[in-house]
């Protein structure tokens, strides 16, 4: 009896709360990152807005999928389950279905396509490992700025692979601190979760959550 007044008398409240949840479950979410596996692009603290419906329709508050929606591309950033252990994960897609992927000593090569390198310099404070060598790197239609961490021991080179229907391969931009498909595997198009899109709000957590403004609303590219 005390359950069924409490309930009645905050239906408002329960309903809202429903849903707040199935939007967020089905349309978009927010996602606090809290490692640096994406530098520069998304920064430890970064709070990141996805777009759940950028390719599935699923049922609220499920996996199952009504309908695709979009086909996951090149460059697009994408949150998605580990196959290796369950984990979210927040990585750029690098190879999609039917691609020939290859990394030589850190340099990558897409459908025999050698990445294009142009160096941008040291960032001296690149979280936790300190300095880090930043590069603009474009290849098969898609740029974007990854570093390399000096002295850190990573898969700098492997393949080719050819990437197999209905899988992705992910990189993250910071190369050598990245737990991606160079160590879980391709990952299927049932794990995917949404494409990152924007930093909503950021603070540095290196340095007592000093909010980072100039990120605020910025587009993830």
């Amino acid at each position: 009896m005390a359950l069924m007044r409490l309930l009645k008398d905050n239906q408002r409240y329960i309903l809202f709360l429903f849903a707040l949840f199935a939007f967020r479950s089905a349309v978009a979410d927010w996602n606090p990152v809290p490692t640096g596996s994406m530098r520069p692009t998304i920064l430890e603290g970064d709070v990141v807005l996805v777009d759940r419906l950028a390719y599935d329709l699923r049922i609220p508050l499920t996996d199952v999928v009504l309908a695709r929606l979009g086909e996951p591309q090149r460059g697009d950033i994408v949150t998605f389950t580990s196959p290796a252990n369950g984990m979210r994960l927040i990585k750029r897609i690098v190879g999609v279905p039917g691609d020939v992927v290859e990394m030589r000593d850190n340099r990558l090569v897409v459908n025999g396509e050698e990445a294009r390198y142009i160096a941008l310099g040291t960032e001296p404070r690149a979280g936790r490992h300190g300095a880090a060598l930043r590069e603009l790197e474009a290849v098969a239609g898609d740029e974007r700025v990854v570093q390399w961490l000096p002295g850190a021991r990573s898969r700098s080179s492997f393949g080719p692979v050819t990437v197999p229907p209905d899988q992705y391969l992910m990189l993250g931009d910071n190369r050598d601190d990245s737990e991606d498909s160079r160590y879980i595997g391709f990952v299927p198009r049932d794990q995917l979760i949404a494409r990152a899109t924007r930093v909503l709000v950021s603070a540095d957590i290196l340095d007592r959550w000093q909010p980072r403004l100039a990120r605020t609303g910025s587009r993830l590219q």
